[in-house]
């Protein structure tokens, strides 16, 4: 099976590498490649450039990586246990409460076993996805991830960046009570001041009005970043002064939450794609990067699947509603790439 990775944007531009890739510190000048690592940033050669790099369309997809037959996954789902993750979540809130932590985002994976079906046939509804959600994908030995993310890391282009908060859930058709939600708000504004803290040593920052954004069946709360840059910036040198964001990760955001945040995702089995940076580094020189955060997706290994959900846990937090909030986003990936029965 050939090795290959798709970036689609917001607006429908998409394009397909395929392999072999030659891996760097950072991207070519001329553009044209892949940022993919994972959680925890252990690849130092984060760049990966195709041996053949096009752009696509969601009518042309299937063709360019040679995928026959038409029938889609079938998907036969394990229940998530909650043993593992009740227990990090009162151990995090426990640490919230102490004010020794002041949010930390556990993920819970749901499992299944591929029974039918090619996992890389979802890549037609990873092309299909909604115009405010990235898609993105990497697939290679018979195991890979894709998805569509609604949560951008940073786009960069000469000396202008754009960010974004995205943090807070809700279902849609409750979104008056959602704008006053004391927690919901809480758990935005955290990430909101991470950013404003992180950008201003690179200029000066200003931040749009919070707003609602509607995305693939889930409610979340948007405030959108931009910062005129003192000098071009490395996107390479961006990715670890951002990532992870407290809408991922922690805050504070030292090295012994870090590492307790580790912990928390090595116990609950978290694959390593989720909530890790992706992106892509457009050709022809234009030097426009887009790097995403990488969530609403799954993963395989054979006909292994994993499926996994975050919810960040602040002071206000209740096991009900963030175990029902995990169950909402788990929805939302099943929908967006009709794998629902």
């Amino acid at each position: 099976m050939m090795e290959f990775a798709l970036f689609r944007l917001p607006d429908g531009r998409a394009w397909l590498g395929e392999g072999p890739f030659t891996a760097l510190a950072a991207a070519p000048a001329a553009g044209g490649a892949f940022y993919i690592n994972d959680f925890d940033l252990r690849d130092p050669l984060p760049w990966k450039v195709p041996g053949r790099l096009h752009e696509v369309t969601a009518g042309s997809l299937a063709e360019a990586i040679h995928l026959n037959g038409s029938q889609k996954p079938q998907i036969q789902w394990a229940k998530p246990a909650t043993e593992w993750f009740k227990m990090a979540f009162r151990r995090i809130r426990r640490e919230v409460l102490a004010k020794r932590l002041e949010k930390m985002v556990p993920v819970l994976t749901e499992s299944g076993t591929l029974t039918a079906g090619d996992p890389r046939r979802l890549l037609d509804k990873v092309m299909q996805a909604p115009a405010n959600m990235w898609g993105y994908a990497h697939v290679k030995d018979g195991g890979g991830f894709l998805g569509a993310t609604p949560e951008l890391l940073f786009k960069v282009q000469g000396r202008q960046l754009e960010t974004m908060a995205l943090a807070g859930t809700a279902k849609p058709g409750n979104q008056d009570a959602f704008l006053t939600d004391v927690k919901e708000i809480e758990e935005h504004e955290i990430v909101v001041r991470y950013l404003t803290q992180q950008l201003q040593a690179l200029g000066a920052v200003t931040r749009e009005p919070r707003i609602l954004c509607q995305t693939s069946g889930l409610v979340h709360f948007q405030s959108k970043l931009s910062v005129n840059l003192t000098t071009v910036a490395d996107p390479a040198q961006l990715v670890p002064l951002l990532h992870p964001t407290p809408a991922v990760g922690c805050l504070p955001r030292d090295e012994e939450a870090l590492e307790k945040l580790r912990e928390y995702r090595q116990q609950l089995k978290v694959p390593g794609f989720f909530g890790a940076p992706f992106g892509f580094a457009e050709p022809g020189g234009t030097g426009t990067t887009h790097i995403i955060v990488a969530i609403r997706g799954i993963c395989w290994e054979g006909d292994q699947i994993s499926l996994p959900s975050g919810c960040g846990i602040v002071g206000g937090s209740a096991f009900d509603h963030e175990w029902r909030e995990l169950r909402l986003k788990r929805e939302a990936v099943l929908r967006l790439l009709a794998l629902q029965s």
